[in-house]
């Protein structure tokens, strides 16, 4: 049997290869959007793709099962679980394999049971694996998804914080509970291979270990030591942290299946700049994916700057708008990183793309803004010169912030422009001073110039141990 692991850092998600190598035939269960990576390795191995497995229907990235089914003929085997408003649709042309709790089948040598595990979807299933080429009588593993991590499970408030589910999130928890003690009759040796790993927002604190024991889980795992279900389901429910705007649109998506990669237009080059510039005045939707030190010394004019670092496609989720379309300013050996990234998360609206370097040396648009020193900070703020702004999360806020301090929180930034309550310089600050370098960014290009970034944010702030008199 070959058992192969692939993970995407910007998405913390975890898909896996099963090959029978008997049969030459291989597997993906919960495949990324870009399914090269499947393909070159079964290549690699003599393998032929014959089926996509999938956990549940997605809500952080877009799923490559049916990019697999159109592509390579290989069968979706899919859950037919929950009700009618969680089934997959759009799929009678391709081959499927709906599954309910207890079904099994076989790849090659391979059997894989399925298990209705709800929770963190009405639909969700995992699957048990067994070696039947090594003639095991007793199973390997289990697939978890988004049902049991590292140290953690899978939230339940999704589907009514982003779909609108009214009282999904209280039924999610109560069939978490009931799913858990199917796991906990699991044998203690088999090994568990989750779909996320630590900076998924799946889930609240996910570990960054990418694999487990059922064993180590029930010893370690928080959600595994309850047995009051009063008392585990407060706990669930307590401080998840706000799901990105995307979450909603992927859960659409994965539902009914995104277009595919081939079909997808070609990315326009812009090679004059001054039609760059006219886009930016008729109000179109640029980003600079250059570091936040490069865009802080000189950027184009109304441009908003995202890095494109592990935290691009997070903020791209929270901030993009998806009804409208997309022009980038990149360095060019960049861009298919870039683009693959951002299709990943569903966002194939991808207008244009101008070199970045190219555009900055022939723009007349030219602005910057200063990075300033807690020290300094504190100096304008005490001589009443400044207004500070807290672009950090509610939880954040509340368990300590810089005193006289506004919040207003990155995610929400581009739509309360408006509230930011002075005509005074603005110093504005997160944890570390990476989010606040994307706020500077969004509110320079709506008009607000008089703007600082606070160097190292607040954790600078409080090792140098400021404080307001």
């Amino acid at each position: 049997m070959l058992l192969k692991y692939f993970y995407d850092e910007k998405l913390a998600q975890a898909s896996y290869m099963v090959g029978c190598q008997a049969s030459k035939e291989a597997v993906v269960i919960d495949p990324a959007r870009n399914i090269n990576p499947y393909i070159e390795e079964a290549k690699k191995h003599g393998m032929n793709i014959v089926g996509a497995l999938e956990t549940h229907i997605h809500a952080d990235f877009v799923s490559g099962a049916r990019e697999l089914a159109e592509n390579l003929q290989a069968t979706l085997y899919i859950s037919d679980e929950g009700n009618q408003d969680w089934k997959y649709k759009n799929i009678d042309h391709l081959s499927n394999c709906l599954l309910k709790d207890s079904d099994e089948f076989q790849i090659g040598n391979i059997t894989f049971k399925a298990i209705h595990t709800p929770g963190h979807t009405p639909e969700s299933i995992s699957f048990i694996l067994t070696d039947g080429g090594g003639k095991a009588n007793s199973p390997m593993g289990i697939f978890t998804g988004d049902f049991v991590f590292v140290g953690d499970v899978g939230r339940p408030d999704l589907l009514e914080k982003t779909m609108g589910a009214k009282g999904a999130t209280e039924t999610g928890a109560h069939d978490m509970f009931e799913s858990l003690k199917k796991f906990k009759d699991l044998p203690d040796f088999m090994q568990i291979w989750p779909g996320h790993g630590a900076g998924s927002a799946c889930g609240k604190s996910l570990g960054a270990i990418p694999s487990s024991t059922v064993g180590y889980e029930k010893r370690f795992n928080w959600a595994l030591k309850h047995t009051n279900r009063d008392a585990f389901v407060k706990d669930l429910l307590e401080g998840q942290p706000v799901p990105p705007n995307y979450f909603a649109i992927m859960k659409k998506v994965n539902k009914t299946g995104a277009t595919l990669i081939k079909k997808l237009p070609r990315i326009k080059e812009i090679t004059n700049v001054s039609e760059l510039e006219e886009k930016i005045k008729a109000g179109a939707q640029i980003i600079d994916t250059r570091a936040s030190s490069h865009f802080a010394k000189e950027h184009i004019e109304g441009t908003i700057n995202l890095p494109f670092n592990a935290s691009f496609v997070k903020w791209a989720g929270w901030l993009l708008d998806y009804k409208r379309p997309l022009y980038l300013l990149a360095k060019t050996k960049e861009l298919e990183d870039i683009k693959n990234t951002l299709h990943s998360i569903g966002f194939d609206q991808i207008e244009a793309y101008m070199n970045v370097d190219r555009a900055i040396e022939e723009t007349s648009a030219c602005e910057s803004y200063k990075n300033i020193l807690p020290r300094e900070a504190k100096d304008m703020l005490q001589g009443g010169t400044a207004h500070i702004l807290d672009v950090r999360n509610l939880k954040e806020w509340e368990e300590e912030h810089i005193e006289g301090a506004q919040l207003i929180t990155l995610s929400k930034i581009s739509d309360h422009v408006n509230e930011i309550l002075s005509k005074r310089p603005i110093i504005v600050y997160c944890a570390s001073g990476m989010r606040s370098a994307i706020a500077v960014s969004i509110l320079q290009a709506n008009g607000i110039k008089d703007i600082f970034n606070l160097t190292g944010g607040y954790i600078s702030w409080k090792k140098e141990n400021l404080i307001l008199k």
